[in-house]
């Protein structure tokens, strides 16, 4: 199972919810079967944009066991499982094992800033714990401790089923060194773009792809981005990219921005509930009206 690769685009699922905040399993299965007929590379599930830091470990369950069950082999399907508390994170990680999940995400926790030693702990234990492989998830804006390359470097090398991360970075120095430094010890690591602008340089880079919100409301320019750049067509890859570009700054609008993803979502024609779990809450009229727009100019909303 470790052998597995992962790569593409595998975007980082919405979670959602009835507007009395309930988890919504109508909405989600449409959402599931938008991103599968699209032709993502995966699905990662109970990450930032899913929603997993307002989620109680129940209920994180529960929608780990609906993708899986909705993905039913025809995608792979990543669980999240970081978590401030370490003992949550290996009970989740022992539940994605058990409910068919093709792998793991490791975010590191985000209240206390934890010493190296520490923290190549909670890895090593959260991997220790399953015979899936684990992606490692990098995002120091939120978490407020980055995972450098010669970190990342030393978890691989104490984790042999750690086989790739998620770089949530604005930085292309970060990813190539990361793609250099762990790539020297572990050639085949696999590392995602976190950001959607980011997508085309990692794979210039030798990176494998991104797990980027995008991917939920318009995965046909990233997977069209992957897809060109695989076959040489560059001219195409450029083309895409000079759209996507023009997204990024959507994810502004507000904080945190889940709102503004599945209002995108419902622009571009998913007939979803947008309600988010506290302390999000809906986007504002004049916010929506600037998400719509920016959507425009990027030729994607309906």
């Amino acid at each position: 199972m470790v052998a597995t690769r992962f790569e593409g685009i595998i975007p980082p699922v919405s979670t959602i919810f009835t507007e009395a905040g309930a988890f919504d399993p109508k909405g989600q299965a449409l959402v599931i079967e938008k991103l599968v007929a699209a032709g993502v590379d995966g699905l990662f599930i109970c990450g930032t944009g899913g929603e997993f830091s307002q989620m109680t470990t129940a209920e994180r369950k529960t929608v780990a066991e609906f993708a899986v069950k909705q993905a039913a082999g025809r995608t792979k399907v990543l669980i999240g499982v970081g978590s401030n508390n370490p003992r949550e994170a290996i009970e989740l990680t022992v539940h994605a094992e058990a409910i068919g999940a093709d792998g793991i995400v490791a975010v590191n926790p985000s209240y206390w800033k934890v010493t190296e030693p520490r923290l190549l702990k909670y890895f090593t234990d959260i991997a220790a714990a399953t015979k899936l492989p684990v992606l490692v998830y990098n995002i120091p804006f939120l978490t407020g401790q980055d995972l450098t390359p010669a970190f990342v470097k030393s978890v691989v090398e104490a984790a042999p089923n750690v086989v790739g991360i998620k770089e949530t970075v604005d930085s292309i120095g970060h990813i190539r060194e990361m793609i250099n430094v762990v790539g020297a010890v572990r050639p085949d690591f696999q590392v995602f773009a976190g950001y959607d602008d980011h997508l085309l340089t990692t794979m210039m880079l030798g990176g494998v792809g991104a797990i980027s919100a995008s991917g939920n409301f318009a995965p046909e320019l990233s997977i069209g981005i992957f897809k060109a750049f695989r076959a040489g067509d560059f001219a195409k890859a450029v083309e895409l990219h000079s759209r996507l570009i023009r997204l990024p700054s959507m994810y502004g609008l507000d904080t945190p921005f889940v709102n503004v993803v599945k209002e995108a979502m419902r622009l571009t024609g998913v007939d979803i509930s947008t309600y988010c779990l506290p302390p999000a809450g809906p986007l504002a009229a004049d916010k929506l009206a600037r998400l719509a727009d920016l959507l425009k100019q990027a030729g994607l909303a309906k």
